[in-house]
């Protein structure tokens, strides 16, 4: 129960005053008395006790890395919050520079109370999700959906195409080709590997899914793919597709000409076929579109993570030469990217 008799203190003989006028007039009853003093202490405790204030103008971005992809998508996430006609203030973060300070950092967000957490990087928006509740973050340059599926404030873009356009394009360029082969950890892809099977009988292809436990696995894998496989797909696989891996993966591909199509130009400049690639510019301003959506009030909830909506891709010529690929009219001229230089069949390939 309340003592309703210390609000007194707090300037209220003029409030008392003309409450008692209004009660004398019968225009009060107890209940209304009540409800006045109640209104007076919200105005007392909001006075006294403010809400951490939003700082409805400012961005706060947190970035992984400084390198030219990251920097092309705040190009763009900039761009298109101006092109929406909302003018913020920007505050650039280099988390990968603070990570023996990552409580003081998110300290820093919490007290500045920014409109939107702008993360860019897996790392940054797994620490974001992980510290910042009350705060809505659009999020790039990440791999996977998964990375935002639990948070109730967090969406984005992520940079995996969607399985139904990677086997399109795969269709596309190897039109004559029937059977596709990738390699994959199951416990990592065994629901997309269920995905694309899907996709590619209503295509009337044939996907050769070969699991791959760990990388010693992969001689034997590769060695089942040489008899079946007409292309092989390269799917994002931790397990399957990296650094060490990779160049296996690609003198495979060359010395047995079955096409292989790689996860970036990277793989491209090392032999790979081709590879679908992004438009990091045009990724930041579908973070921004998502960010304009936030802003202008609109729950975050609603917008599901996407894929990037614009394909570029890279081609080989030398690796198309040597394994004497036909591909259809226009698709070398619609590359953004065409490595002509010749396959060092002992090259070691770098990511």
């Amino acid at each position: 129960m309340f003592d309703w008799d210390w609000l007194k203190t707090v300037e209220l003989p003029r409030i008392e005053g003309l409450v008692l006028k209004i009660k004398s007039g019968n225009f009060m009853d107890t209940f209304c008395w009540r409800a006045c003093y109640i209104t007076v202490l919200t105005v007392c405790i909001l006075v006294w006790f403010p809400m951490p204030a939003v700082a409805e103008k400012l961005v706060i971005a947190l970035l992984d890395q400084q390198t030219e992809p990251y920097q092309n998508v705040l190009e763009g996430f900039r761009k298109s919050l101006k092109k929406q006609g909302i003018e913020m203030e920007y505050e650039v973060l280099n988390f990968d520079a603070e990570k023996d300070q990552e409580g003081k950092v998110f300290h820093s967000i919490k007290t500045k109370a920014p409109a939107l957490l702008f993360t860019l990087g897996s790392a940054t928006t797994e620490a974001a999700i992980r510290e910042i509740k009350n705060i809505p973050i659009i999020a790039g340059m990440i791999v996977h959906e998964k990375e935002l599926q639990q948070a109730k404030n967090a969406t984005g873009v992520i940079l995996n195409f969607s399985l139904k356009t990677q086997l399109d394009w795969i269709h596309r360029m190897f039109p004559d080709k029937k059977t596709i082969g990738v390699l994959f950890s199951p416990k990592e892809n065994q629901h997309l590997i269920v995905q694309a099977r899907q996709i590619t009988e209503a295509m009337g292809l044939t996907l050769y899914a070969k699991q791959v436990e760990s990388p010693k696995d992969l001689p034997d894998a590769l060695d089942s793919l040489s008899r079946r496989a007409d292309v092989v797909w390269g799917l994002t696989d931790s397990v399957v597709l990296t650094p060490e891996t990779a160049e296996g993966i690609l003198l495979f591909s060359f010395r047995n000409r079955i096409p292989f199509v790689g996860l970036s130009t990277s793989w491209v400049k090392a032999g790979a076929v081709y590879a679908l690639d992004r438009d990091y510019v045009d990724i930041g301003q579908q973070c921004g579109e998502l960010a304009g959506k936030v802003l202008r009030e609109e729950d975050i909830h609603g917008f599901h993570p996407v894929p990037p909506r614009k394909v570029v891709y890279a081609l080989n010529l030398k690796a198309i030469n040597h394994m004497k690929l036909k591909l259809p009219d226009g698709l070398i001229n619609g590359a953004q990217t065409v490595f002509d230089q010749e396959i060092d069949e002992n090259a070691k390939s770098t990511f």
